[in-house]
């Protein structure tokens, strides 16, 4: 994608900016690259240690042989004041990546490389989301707001030993702010452009002192439709074009947090939470990509011309609740963690991005998924060591049922009366039961003064069931179209895998303020049914487990008070990887290659020289590789025309009784993989005598080559994106009060983040926000 002169400009002037600060420690207290937009402490002049839990015990991040990036709340929040959600993060931790073509309730994660393209309601995905200790494992689970949040800590690397199975790429973990026996609050509130407004607040404190403890946590987000569909032709499913027709969100959450501790030996920490949203799901803008350039700069973000679904709606209502007990036994510490999660609602849209009058005709496409009921029980019971002495040891078991029922629903479903092609009967329901257990353990032994090794293992049983409990019929309802067109196909697929989980690492202590590390980890994603292919009256589509041997190594440092470093290089090799291309009609489907390999480096870098400048450097490089010379996937095709311009070699197929093109993969980087990716963060405080502070603060992420497909075309890519957020206000001398102004995208740079193969339709990130913030602590 070519670049303005001007964008160039603004992104050297802020690499600039960044690199003449040489490394002001960011945000003080996280050792991820972010804003540093933190004031800092009144008596402190360098950097706060850093505490993670990246081994399910707290511990400094020097002493973890893992690598752990860590995202304060207060820079998580400063992201999210533009109306972000949890993707937000990616760009702002190296070697994590995330997008979405499903909108807010449905992100998609990756890590060092590996994730899942897959669109399905069902997918599963190698990047594990943790909250409070729970794992949330269906799509929509993942995309539970994050607020009033302590600290975000990204696990690179395969997690099973202690986190289970599917975290083959790794894990984030967002952990909350907890009761506690004082009295605290905390809130942050913006308002910008489009009328976006968020509002992310908590209070707790003591109510029986040393017996009970609660903590109240809320979140509201709200923008309004910004974006026109300026359709003016006749709609066969009534949708109403018009100006601000899409693009917003109202999103409503609240938690309730009540700690008991009964005794001084045993604490309780019930927890439950409550999800209302509404909104737009992604906007997809069909020819934006024209065949052999890879420009968008022609197509509208504000602008699009959809003749059917109904304007792309969204709502989700989601309940939980968990409960996560520790008895102390002095020697040792027993934790239980008993959690449930249910979610329920649908997203709709024009998935072709375009009215097909506006293409000779051709093109009609809408689809809805709807989850009727989904239930996801887990229960984990872990006993560990306390102390710090040299030999420490946990182990425990988890158990995981999820099951739920799902609904696809395509075209003929949502036409008006009297249409030639109205099909009430065109959708599907499945029934999906995942069920999973495990058992694991870790010890870690200082063998001397300065050397310690850590070795962990688990072994899991993971189950996978999809039924299709309601076939699509014809429109008079009188025939079975699945088993018509597929007589010999199962309706019913059972799938399991079992495999053992392990890792192994040993840290070296140079000094006090450095250490170096190795480890090796074995880890598994289980087996994987692609359901939804039933709404086109097609076979469900199954890849099995696979499994990674990833090794690494690193150096944490922190010289000084007022400098850290970390760094890490890795390689890592995926075997029977699970992949996904699309048959036919467009439609995702599952299959094995041999394996992918990938290799690379990820650093970061906090400095404050002086107590009124802080600064922050991370960046990545990675390169990945897919290897099979005898996998194909189907390239961008509508009809019998291939739309886009491919640079592999292909074949001519028939799929399903249709024509079709495949396109050998094999050397080709895997789908969101970006090469590199970069981010800086400085900030400046003037104190104003006695008063207080003014600050000013700027962050810039860039992003290299990226491929949005398996195959390689001269459309489906992006390269050299850039964002860049500035902020800038008064904090009060003692850090309880901020005001100030911000920008988000403050270039308004067009990004491409996805895209729709067969109708070359482009996915694009945030318009550009700009507005003003408070925020307040209070003890």
């Amino acid at each position: 994608m070519r670049r303005s002169s001007k964008s160039i400009l603004l992104a050297g002037l802020a690499a600039g900016v960044a690199l003449s600060a040489l490394p002001a420690a960011a945000q003080t207290g996280s050792t991820a690259p972010a804003v540093a937009d933190v004031a800092p402490d009144a008596d402190d002049t360098g950097l706060r240690e850093v505490v993670v839990t990246a081994e399910r015990r707290t511990e400094n991040l020097r002493r973890v042989p893992v690598s752990v990036a860590v995202v304060n709340g207060d820079d998580l929040r400063t992201f999210q004041a533009g109306g972000e959600d949890a993707l937000a993060l990616a760009g702002r931790v190296p070697g994590l990546y995330a997008e979405t073509t499903t909108g807010r309730i449905f992100p998609r994660f990756y890590i060092r490389g590996l994730g899942n393209i897959d669109f399905y309601l069902g997918a599963s995905q190698p990047v594990s989301i943790i909250q409070d200790d729970v794992v949330l494992e269906h799509v929509v689970l993942k995309s539970n707001p994050v607020y009033d949040v302590a600290n975000v800590e990204v696990l690179r690397g395969p997690q099973g030993s202690l986190f289970g199975r599917n975290t083959t790429a790794g894990i984030i973990k967002f952990d909350t702010i907890r009761p506690g026996q004082t009295w605290s609050s905390r809130f942050n509130a913006s308002y910008g452009s489009y009328n976006t407004v968020t509002f992310d607040a908590g209070v707790g404190g003591p109510l029986v002192q040393d017996k009970i403890a609660v903590r109240l946590s809320g979140l509201y987000q709200h923008r309004d439709d910004w974006v026109d569909n300026d359709y003016t032709g006749v709609s066969r499913d009534g949708t109403r074009p018009g100006r601000d027709a899409m693009g917003g969100f109202d999103e409503r959450d609240a938690r309730l947090q009540v700690l008991l501790t009964p005794t001084e030996t045993l604490s309780i920490n019930l927890s439950g939470h409550v999800r209302s949203y509404e909104g737009t799901s992604t906007v997809f803008h069909r020819g934006a990509l024209i065949k052999g350039q890879n420009n968008i700069n022609l197509e509208p973000r504000d602008r699009v011309a959809l003749d059917e679904g109904a304007n792309n709606p969204q709502a989700y209502k989601t309940y939980g609740g968990s409960v996560n007990a520790a008895w102390d036994f002095g020697g040792a510490t027993l934790t239980s963690i008993t959690a449930y999660e249910t979610t329920s609602g649908y997203s709709r849209g024009d998935t072709d991005g375009g009215a097909a009058t506006n293409f000779g005709g051709s093109g009609y496409g809408e689809s809805l998924g709807r989850i009727r009921d989904l239930d996801q029980w887990t229960q984990e019971v872990r006993l560990a060591s306390n102390g710090d002495g040299a030999f420490k040891w946990q182990f425990g078991g988890f158990y995981f049922d999820s099951r739920d029922v799902t609904e696809f629903y395509q075209r003929g479903y949502f036409l008006l009366p009297g249409d030639a092609q109205r099909n009430v009967n065109n959708w599907v329901r499945l029934r999906n039961v995942n069920t999973s257990w495990a058992v694991f353990g870790q010890v870690s032994y200082r063998l001397a003064e300065r050397l310690t090794l850590t070795a962990g293992a688990r072994y899991t049983e993971d189950d996978k069931e999809t039924q299709l409990v309601r076939a699509g019929r014809n429109a008079a309802g009188t025939s079975d179209e699945f088993k018509r067109l597929n007589p010999n196909a199962p309706t019913q697929v059972k799938l399991t895998g079992k495999e053992p989980s392990w890792d192994l690492s040993a840290l070296y202590e140079i000094d006090p303020t450095a250490s170096i590390y190795a480890r090796v980890a074995r880890g598994f994603r289980g087996p994987t049914i692609q359901g939804r292919s039933a709404v086109f009256n097609t076979p469900f589509s199954t890849a099995d487990s696979e499994t990674i041997m990833s090794y690494e190594a690193g150096v944490k440092t922190q010289p000084t008070s007022k400098l850290r470093l970390n760094a890490t290089a890795f390689t890592y090799r995926v075997n029977d990887i699970q992949l996904n291309g699309n048959d036919a009609n467009g439609n995702g489907t599952l299959f094995n290659a041999d394996h992918a390999n990938a290799y690379g480096v990820e650093a970061e870098m906090d400095w404050r020289p002086i107590r009124n400048i802080t600064f922050s450097l991370g960046g990545s490089a990675i390169h990945t590789e897919i290897k099979d010379k005898n996998v194909f996937a189907q390239v961008c095709q509508f009809g019998p025309s291939v739309t886009c311009t491919v640079l592999n070699q292909t074949v001519p197929a028939t799929i399903f009784g249709q024509p079709a093109t495949l396109a050998r993969i094999d050397g080709n980087p895997l789908p969101n993989a970006p090469r590199w990716q970069v981010d800086a963060a400085v900030r400046y405080d003037i104190p104003l005598s006695d008063r207080g502070n003014f600050f000013v603060a700027s962050d810039v992420n860039m992003q290299g080559y990226t491929n949005f497909v398996l195959y390689k075309t001269r459309e489906f890519f992006a390269n050299d994106n850039l964002e860049l957020g500035l902020k800038a206000g008064f904090t009060t001398a003692d850090g309880r009060y901020e005001i100030a102004a911000f920008a988000r995208n403050i270039t308004n740079e067009k990004n491409l983040k996805g895209v729709i193969e067969n109708y070359n339709a482009a996915v694009f990130n945030e318009p550009r926000i700009v507005g003003v913030s408070l925020s307040g602590k209070f003890d």
